[in-house]
């Protein structure tokens, strides 16, 4: 099981911001703000942080958890308005199985965010 994902970035404000408001519709938060920054869904379990430095090369994919499809949707949109770019829009992805219904955007490092409910 995966406790944390940590991201560098060369920008710690810009992609702080875009974090701030893509994942508002999961209910997180920007919990701690210093050398590094930590969200997550409460302040005892911060589980997404990013950190100033390079960006990786390549660029990582990673997917946030979304109980319904309208989060997923919510979240795409957030993330657009937060300064993402569209990678794949809301929509059933049969070729990975019936029911996952995913959303991915650029965050504004090149990451490949996804948002996925795979009910």
């Amino acid at each position: 099981m995966i406790d944390h994902l940590e991201l560098s970035t060369p920008d710690l404000a810009t992609a702080t911001a875009f974090y701030q408001g893509a994942l508002a519709p999961l209910g997180y938060a920007l919990h701690v703000q210093g050398k590094a920054n930590g969200f997550g869904a409460e302040p005892a379990r911060l589980d997404f942080w990013l950190r100033p430095g390079e960006a990786s090369s390549p660029r990582p994919h990673f997917a946030f958890f979304c109980a319904t499809r309208t989060l997923v949707d919510a979240s795409y949109r957030a993330a657009l308005q937060a300064g993402g770019t569209d990678n794949g829009a809301p929509k059933l992805r049969v070729d990975i199985h019936p029911t996952y219904y995913a959303a991915f955007v650029r965050d504004p490092d090149g990451h490949n965010v996804e948002f996925v409910c795979q009910s």
